[in-house]
């Protein structure tokens, strides 16, 4: 990841569909236009359900990334 300014991080670690996306809705609600999110993951469905989620939205998925098991997200609100 590169050095962007965070402003909200969401820990999914652990969950499983549909529970990563269900606490994005919430965290993008409570953002403001601009913001930048960081989310991990360890579930693989997030490869698929968080670029479909902003592509659907109209967020920017500014950078995504795997070590590991870990998925690692970055995403701009709309």
């Amino acid at each position: 990841m590169t050095a962007q300014t965070i402003s909200h991080t969401l820990d999914t670690t652990g969950l499983i569909c549909p529970e990563p996306i269900m606490l994005l809705h919430k965290t993008i609600r409570q953002a403001k236009s601009g913001e930048h999110i960081k989310i991990l993951a360890t579930d693989p469905a997030t490869t698929r359900d968080i670029p479909n989620f902003c592509r659907h939205l109209g967020h920017e998925l500014l950078e995504h990334s795997q070590e590991g098991e870990m998925y690692h997200y970055l995403i701009a609100k709309k």
